[in-house]
């Protein structure tokens, strides 16, 4: 059985590039499965996609191909790549959006992708390397194409890395950072769960205390409450 390919853009739903990534997909690896992440990615925002990929890449079986299309430097100097983690790969640009997942869990190898071999065409677009560079990796990777086939083995030190201040955690005192505002207006700090939990802190925006709790239900509709989400940081 094919891996799965995971799929990333900030390329919306009106138009049609979503469904021709896959379209290249199946012309080469007809039997595997495409998961769309998300498409809703603002657009050319770096930080969302990280996230994005950061929060989800756990929930997917081993030798999944997670690839990341948001680009905003498509056809200029920057680096296509594509990298072997412990339980799967990454494919996307080289501007940081891979860079969450791989420096938490590590990564195995990773080329830069310079072999026309295996992209749709050997003359690719300049605006469009969903299409025809990082969909046909993806999918001859799920085809059972090994990672330096692809290209030139670079190293890992050269990647760019898109960093979030890290939390900063004393016995009295833990101040986080935004990391991301979702979808229902939950903002995501980087305050870990285990961090919370250690003590009863007294949580403050500016110079506003805010309650802790377990559930949305803790507090009546409209007012503010800080809590552990589900990807197990506080919000």
């Amino acid at each position: 059985m094919s891996a799965v390919i995971t799929l990333l853009t900030d390329f919306g739903y009106q138009d049609s590039y979503v469904g021709v990534m896959k379209g290249v997909i199946a012309g080469i690896c007809p039997t595997t499965t495409v998961v769309d992440l998300t498409h809703a990615i603002p657009p050319q925002n770096l930080a969302a996609a990280r996230f994005a990929l950061l929060s989800a890449y756990l929930y997917f079986p081993l030798g999944t191909i997670h690839t990341v299309v948001v680009d905003p430097g498509v056809g200029t100097t920057r680096r296509a790549i594509a990298l072997q983690i412990p339980n799967g790969y990454l494919v996307g640009p080289d501007n940081g959006v891979l860079s969450g997942v791989w420096a938490q869990v590590g990564l195995t190898a990773v080329v830069e992708l310079t072999n026309p071999q295996y992209w749709r065409t050997t003359d690719p677009s300049s605006t469009f390397h969903g299409r025809d560079v990082f969909a046909p990796v993806a999918a001859h990777l799920a085809a059972g194409v090994p990672l330096a086939a692809l290209g030139t083995a670079i190293a890992p030190e050269s990647l760019i890395k898109l960093t979030i201040p890290a939390p900063k955690i004393t016995e009295t005192n833990a101040i986080g950072h935004v990391q991301h505002i979702d979808h229902f207006g939950n903002i995501i700090t980087t305050l870990p769960a285990q961090d919370i939990h250690r003590q009863p802190w007294k949580l403050t925006l500016d110079t506003t205390e805010i309650p802790l709790g377990h559930t949305y239900g803790t507090v009546k509709p409209g007012e503010a409450l800080a809590l552990v989400g589900s990807h197990g940081w506080l919000e």
